[in-house]
């Protein structure tokens, strides 16, 4: 499969680019031979490849979720910039 000057303008316009003559040629080059490698990539049998979503065999690594004790509301409200009776007070967005 082989792309066009026009094709590449295309796309460029679409993505609202612009090019110089020198990089629609350099970016067509380019996009090319990105295809003939797709069109090799595509002649390998890849039947008996089981499909990964990672190229490294990964395991969970997350800890067991474990109950502890939460900070006091006195805690969290000494820290607080401001406060209101016992809820925290933040800027009014809207």
């Amino acid at each position: 499969m082989k792309i066009t000057k026009k094709e590449v303008a295309h796309i460029a316009e679409l993505a609202r680019l612009s090019f110089s003559g020198k990089e629609m040629e350099l970016f067509t080059e380019q996009l090319n031979q990105i295809l003939v490698y797709m069109e090799k990539l595509n002649e390998i049998d890849t039947s008996e490849i089981k499909p990964t979503y990672h190229a490294l065999d990964l395991i969970n690594v997350f800890r067991d979720d474990q109950i502890e004790p939460s900070l006091s509301t006195q805690k969290v409200l000494f820290n607080a910039p401001q406060s209101d009776k016992d809820m925290v007070t933040v800027p009014r967005i809207i």
